[in-house]
């Protein structure tokens, strides 16, 4: 294709910012996981926006945090990687929570400091200001940081200045070919968003450390051609108490953990599968980084 433009834009911030919302909310597209608990994502989703003339590869990141294990290290190594990759970075924050008294995000500025391209600021959640009026202060002391090609009110959740924010990130995308057939909305493979579907069901229905105890390895895909798809999935945790909550009396638990992410995947797969879920202790698979490799991280 001639006269088009195509780039990598990466989606930065802190854990609960609204950077999957902000993903599905772009591709019109449910692809990353999204939950009310912090650091549902761990891996980096790729969402592909394709227009005539223009093809945006968002890297939805997992949320910056100190790392205080192996797989916080995997996960901030995501973010810095994706980092280097991107044309553009795209930045949120919090509006409604934030802190200007603090000045701005230290832990978000070692990573976003050395890049040398356009920095867009998105001040996220501005639907939970009855009046708007009360966002001018942050706006004004962002602009005095003076770090930011663009500063741009949105709300994810409800769609507000979203076209808008693509409009911005057209202009500062190199002219290149599309990477990507238009038709393609990811690079990740369904093995990957089952295994997502599965964790994200754990971390809705399981509270405390149940759900950052938990790692999802899918065990076989079958795909058919007449009948339904065979997955099964190994739930990985550290501890046989852990597994015991999961299995939950009688296998209730894990029988209804299996049922909602059956729903989902079938909606993702667009067609009927049999889902089977077992459980395995894997002592403190989070500091294995043997584990963590055959797991993807």
């Amino acid at each position: 294709m001639s006269n088009t433009k195509a780039g990598y834009v990466a989606i930065l911030g802190r854990p609960n910012s609204g950077k999957s919302t902000l993903l599905n909310a772009l591709l019109d597209y449910k692809l990353s996981i999204v939950t009310p608990k912090a650091q549902t994502t761990r891996k980096r989703v790729a969402g592909i926006y394709s227009t005539e003339d223009t093809q945006v590869v968002f890297l939805d990141t997992p949320g910056i945090i100190k790392p205080d294990d192996e797989i916080h290290k995997s996960m901030m190594t995501y973010v810095q990687n994706s980092v280097e990759e991107a044309d553009v970075l795209v930045i949120l924050i919090d509006a409604s929570k934030y802190d200007i008294g603090k000045g701005f995000d230290k832990m978000i500025t070692a990573y976003t400091s050395s890049f040398k391209g356009p920095k867009i600021l998105l001040l996220n959640k501005i639907d939970k200001f009855e009046d708007k009026k009360k966002l001018l202060p942050l706006m004004s002391f962002m602009q005095k940081e003076n770090a930011f090609d663009e500063i741009i009110p949105i709300s994810a959740l409800k769609n507000d200045n979203l076209k808008l924010l693509l409009d911005i990130i057209s202009k500062y995308l190199p002219e290149n070919p599309f990477y990507y057939d238009p038709e393609q909305i990811s690079t990740e493979s369904q093995r990957f968003f089952v295994s997502e579907f599965i964790r994200e069901q754990v971390f809705f229905r399981f509270k405390e450390e149940i759900p950052y105890s938990v790692e999802v390895n899918i065990l076989e895909f079958k795909e058919r051609e007449n009948g339904k798809w065979y997955i099964s999935a190994e739930i990985i945790v550290e501890r046989d108490s852990q597994k015991k909550i999961i299995i939950g009396k009688n296998g209730e638990k894990i029988k209804e953990l299996g049922t909602y992410s059956r729903k989902e995947i079938e909606n993702h797969l667009g067609l009927e599968i049999f889902l089977e879920l077992f459980v395995k202790v894997r002592e403190d698979w989070r500091n294995n980084t043997t584990l963590l490799k055959s797991y993807g991280y």
